[in-house]
This record gives structure tokens, C-alpha cells and sequence, in this order.
């Protein structure tokens, strides 16, 4: 057996280097948070090949003494913290005191800096680990780091990085994480000699619309949430334009990472309101007392556990639900060509249109001549030809539902403004055509409905899950945390639909589950809901399972397609759109209406040119 004896330094910390500097983006980042621990409020970038050449990071910061420059390249030196106690309420970014001596331990390492109110500046240099001393420098201030060759003395550590560009797209990425965490210090990042980026001090809708585009801030709900001892701001993308994918940003006191527990509450915000298929994208910025999280849980720091992570869970997830939670009349105006994809070349061929239905009292025959006195007409008096409409409509939208758009309609004061304005027709039994006053307003009347009975469905506290008990109860062997999860939780199950017990030690029944789910795998199914139980909380897990089945229940509850509506009903349903939250999607997240102004028509049929 081979005698265990210590290991030399330089191979303890090129061993740490593959934790902390795993590609040239990762030393970046220790730099630039150096830069911000040390207070600077520029910093300006350079690097070549993408990092795997040359790194350079100058800022104008405090700067370290002479006689502190061996010990800022030594493993586990740091200004930051002193005691045992510090950890519990880390405020800084940097705190481990292992980066730069990991990094100078695989480079050609060199730092020169100039203390704050000294008279000299000073370097010292490392190349592979071997420290060649400190000497004089120039530097008018602050500390500049220039990290050459990385891995030139592992090259089979080498050989695991990717190619330039690859390189530089990690790069670029980390530089764009660290301006966004602190919008007020300028920096500028350059790549073979190029500017890419000059960030000026500005507030943090600016430096998101550098960063991420004017289309991202101008289509994304603010996010502003303040529960005392913990807040959260920034953009969170509307459901309608996001994507495949990219831009999730997530800052903790500061310090971008990548938590379970909060990308968890951001998919349950946008869970009933995105489609399947798209990614949102969201920049936010959390804060709270740091002895509330802990960040020392790896190296890179990019992972932290917070104490109370339900609670989290709760706030965040509800802070941008109710950023989304946008009525019909705050959704930006849609271009027809951007969204649509309409062009003048692709108009359907005459005839293509089904018969619309006539429209008692908004003539558009040819008599009509002055545009002017049929907008008058549409929109005058309003209220009071909505009520009578109203108190008239024939019950084509089922029992209740209809009665309820009904009375919503006529309740509504003389002044309200009607966003999505006045049924015109019905097409094709599918869609409603509607005029507001920027211009023509389609609305698909099932998802939009659909959405409707949804939000009605989760804010009634009367509403239960109908149970479908088991012929043959499922039993499923359990570990001791999931037999723990089903005592505690018996209440959380129950309300849910769901009567799981224990039989045995280890042993788990499921006797019933939700009846809509009578043709799932029970136990999957009481797997999954004690696994969340156990993750998320009884509270977030209560909501999030009810909600699945009151999208379903509320998809067979909405008026179908094909369903022929009345004027009043469909001038009943886009009030109801308007006083509903998240109205803009239904519950599977496809869009309900799209809106296409004036000024699109007049583009199509390329009026005024």
C-alpha cells in the first residue's frame, strides 16, 4: 500500500484550477468580481483568442499594498473574510481566496497594482505556478491582471478546451453576466483588438437594452416585489414573445447563479400562460439578508442553498406571476407582419371567406360614405347598447357561462375603455373579428374562453378535486423521506385528490387519485407529488397540481369551435378578456387575439405610397 504524504502546492492548486478556471469565461469572472470587491467603478477587458491566449482585466479600484502581493497569489489569502462567523453572511462576491493562485498556476500570470493613495504601483509576476517577485511598475491607479497562455503547462488540460469562437461565446457571456449584475460601473470588453461592448454607468433598463436589444425590455412585464426581507426587480419576457431560448439571468445580492429552487418558481410563474415550445427569457434581480443564503456550496459560487428556500420559492414565483398577470389592454401593439406573417402576395383568394353574419345597426354598405360617422356610431353610447345587447342575448354559450358574461357586461360604468373593442363577426365559427380604436382585434373565442372559466375555476375556494378510488390499491416500495412526506402531508395529498397511506415499514398504498388522471400510472403519479412535496413545499405543490387539472377541466367547460355567438355574446366574452388576468394566452399558452392596427392594414394594401 503507497504511504499517504502531503501534496506540493503547485499541485493542490493546478487540482483547484480544475475546479475554479475549468475554460478561459470562468477566470474571467474571478477577475471581474475582484474588480467589483475592490470597489472599481470602471473596468475595461481585453482578450485574445478568445481567452485562451491572453486575458486582461484593468479596473480602477483600491488596489493591493506591495507587501499584500505574494499573499494575493497564495492559496486561501484573502482581505474578505477573517473568521468562521463571516461565512454566515457572505457579502462579497469573492471570498474563497483560491482563484488567482489557481489561475497563475496554469498561466503566465502577472498583477500589478497601485493602493489607493500610495505613491508607487508594483507587479509581480507567476508563470506555471513559479512566483518571480514583486518590482516597480507604472499605473497611474487601481489593478490591472493578464492572464497569457492558459493551461501552457497542462496540455492535456488544454486539449478539453473548445475552439476560439466557442471560447469566446462563454467569454462574452460571462462578461455580459457581471454587467448586468451591477448596471452602475462602466465596462468595456475587446477581442482581437476589437470593441465589442462599451457600457457606460446607467440604470438597469439601459444596461439590459444594451445587452439583450430594445425588442427584449419593450415585450418583457417589470418585475417589482418588496415582502420587507426579500425584494425582487428587473424584466421577466411576456409569454406571446418568448422564444426557443437564452437570456435567463438570475442575481442573488448581486452574484449571478443557477439555483433548483428558483428556476423552479420561474417555470411554475410562466407554467399556464407559455407554450410548450418556448423558453422564456428574464433578467431579475433578487435581494435579501445574506445570512439568509448561503453561496459557499462550490467553488465557481454559482450555486447557493437559501435557508428558507419555500418561502423563496412562494415569493418569486408569485412576484412575476403577477408581473404576467397583464388584462388584455396592457399588451403591447402587434405588428402584422411580425406576427402574423402577412404579406400583400399571400392574401387569400376572393371567396375564401365564408359569409359573415349581418350586423343589425353597423351598416357597411356603400351608403356608409363618411368613416368618421360610423366609428362615431360604434363607439358612441356604448355602455347602454352593451347592456341591451346583454339583457337580450340568447344562452348559445353554455348555462351559467353565459349568464355571468352577461351580467358582467352590463355592470360595466359608461366611461370604461374597451381595449379590444366591438365585435364585428364571427369567421369561420373559429375566430371574432373586432374593431377597437387602433384598428382590427381577432380573438380565438375557445382559448380565449378557456381562459376565462380558468382563472375563475382557481379563484373559487369552493372548487374540489373529484377522486377516482382504485379497485386494486397501487402499493410502491418507499424510502424514508417519501413515507415521511405522506404522514405530514396527508392533508396536501387528500386536497389533491389523492389517498396514499402507508401499509408497511417501507411500504406505500395509493387507493385513490384525481379522477381526470383515472388512466395515469398511480404510482408515477404519487411519486412525483410527494418528490415535489419534499422539493417545493405542500403549498407551491397544492397549487401547481390543482392548477394542471383545472386547465383541464376548463378546456371541456369553454365554448367550442364552430359554436355560432351573437353580437352580445361576443361583445360580452372580449369584456370578460379585459377584466380577466393573463388574458393574453390561454392555459396551454398559445396566444388568444392579436392585434393589427391601422397602420399594418395600411402597410398590406400598401396605402399612401
Amino acid at each position: 500500500m503507497t504511504a499517504i504524504r502531503a501534496l506540493p502546492d503547485l499541485l493542490i492548486n493546478q487540482i483547484a484550477a480544475g475546479e475554479v478556471v475549468e475554460r478561459p469565461a470562468a477566470a474571467l469572472k474571478e477577475l471581474l468580481e475582484n474588480a467589483l470587491d475592490a470597489g472599481a467603478g470602471k473596468v475595461d477587458v481585453d482578450v485574445a483568442a478568445g481567452g485562451i491566449r491572453r486575458l486582461r482585466v484593468a479596473d480602477d479600484g483600491d488596489g493591493i499594498d506591495r507587501e499584500d502581493l505574494a499573499l494575493a497569489v497564495a492559496r486561501h489569502a484573502t482581505s474578505k473574510i477573517a473568521q468562521p462567523s463571516d461565512l454566515e453572511a457572505i457579502a462579497t462576491l469573492g471570498f474563497r481566496g483560491e482563484a488567482l493562485a489557481s489561475i497563475a498556476a496554469v498561466s503566465r500570470f502577472a498583477l500589478t497594482s497601485k493602493r489607493r493613495g500610495k505613491p508607487h504601483a508594483w507587479r509581480i509576476e507567476v508563470e506555471g505556478g513559479d512566483t518571480r517577485g514583486t518590482s516597480p511598475a507604472a499605473l497611474a491607479g487601481g489593478t490591472t491582471v493578464s492572464v497569457e497562455e492558459l493551461y501552457f503547462n497542462t496540455p492535456a488540460r488544454r486539449k478539453f478546451l473548445r475552439s476560439e469562437a466557442t471560447e469566446w461565446a462563454h467569454t462574452s457571456e460571462a462578461f455580459a453576466r457581471i454587467a448586468l449584475a451591477r448596471p452602475e460601473v462602466a465596462l468595456s470588453l475587446a477581442h482581437n483588438g476589437r470593441v465589442q461592448h462599451r457600457l457606460q454607468p446607467t440604470g438597469r433598463r439601459a444596461r439590459v437594452e444594451a445587452l439583450m436589444g430594445r425588442a427584449f425590455t419593450d415585450n418583457a412585464a417589470e418585475v417589482d416585489a418588496d415582502a420587507g426581507a426579500i425584494a425582487i426587480t428587473g424584466f421577466a419576457v411576456r409569454p406571446a414573445y418568448a422564444a426557443g431560448g437564452g437570456g435567463q439571468y438570475v442575481f442573488v445580492n448581486g452574484r449571478y447563479v443557477r439555483d433548483r429552487v428558483l428556476s423552479h418558481a420561474l417555470r411554475e410563474a410562466y407554467r399556464d400562460v407559455l407554450h410548450h415550445d418556448r423558453v422564456p427569457s428574464y433578467v431579475l434581480w433578487l435581494v435579501l439578508d445574506p445570512r439568509h443564503v448561503d453561496v459557499n456550496v462550490h467553488p465557481q459560487k454559482t450555486e447557493v442553498r437559501f435557508r428558507d428556500s419555500g418561502g423563496v420559492h412562494q415569493f418569486v414565483r408569485h412576484a412575476v406571476e403577477r408581473a404576467l398577470a397583464a388584462t388584455a389592454s396592457e399588451q403591447p401593439a402587434v405588428s402584422a407582419a411580425d406576427r402574423l406573417g402577412i404579406a400583400a402576395a399571400r392574401l387569400p383568394p376572393s371567396g375564401s371567406l365564408a359569409a359573415m353574419p349581418s350586423q343589425a345597426g353597423l351598416a357597411l354598405a356603400a351608403g356608409a360614405a363618411e368613416p368618421a360617422a360610423f366609428y362615431a356610431r360604434l363607439f358612441g353610447a356604448r355602455a347602454d347598447g352593451l347592456a341591451r345587447d346583454a339583457a337580450h342575448a340568447p344562452s348559445s354559450i353554455d348555462g351559467a357561462a353565459a349568464t355571468a358574461l352577461a351580467d358582467r357586461a352590463r355592470m360595466l360604468p359608461p366611461d370604461e375603455e374597451f381595449p379590444l373593442g366591438f365585435a364585428l363577426a364571427q369567421l369561420h365559427g373559429i375566430y371574432i373579428l373586432a374593431q377597437n380604436r387602433d384598428g382590427l382585434v381577432l380573438v380565438d373565442m375557445h382559448a380565449a374562453h378557456e381562459r376565462i372559466v380558468y382563472e375563475g375555476l382557481k379563484a373559487s375556494p369552493a372548487a374540489t378535486m373529484a377522486t377516482q378510488p382504485l379497485l386494486v390499491p397501487a402499493t410502491f416500495a418507499a424510502d424514508p423521506l417519501d413515507m415521511a412526506a405522506a404522514a405530514e402531508h396527508h392533508a396536501t395529498l387528500d386536497a389533491l385528490g389523492f389517498d396514499v397511506g402507508a401499509i408497511g415499514p417501507a411500504t406505500l398504498a395509493v387507493r385513490a387519485i384525481p379522477a381526470l388522471l383515472a388512466d395515469a400510472d398511480a404510482v408515477a403519479l404519487a411519486r412525483a407529488v410527494l418528490h415535489d412535496v419534499r422539493e417545493f413545499g405542500a403549498s407551491a405543490v397544492l397549487a401547481q397540481h390543482r392548477d394542471d387539472l383545472f386547465s383541464t377541466m376548463a378546456c371541456h367547460a369553454a365554448v367550442r369551435a364552430h359554436r355560432a355567438l351573437t353580437l352580445p355574446e361576443m361583445n360580452a366574452l372580449l369584456r370578460e378578456m379585459e377584466a380577466t388576468e393573463r388574458a393574453g394566452q390561454c392555459n396551454h399558452g398559445r396566444p388568444t387575439w392579436y392585434r393589427l392596427s391601422l397602420g399594418d392594414l395600411d402597410r398590406l394594401f400598401m396605402r399612401g405610397r
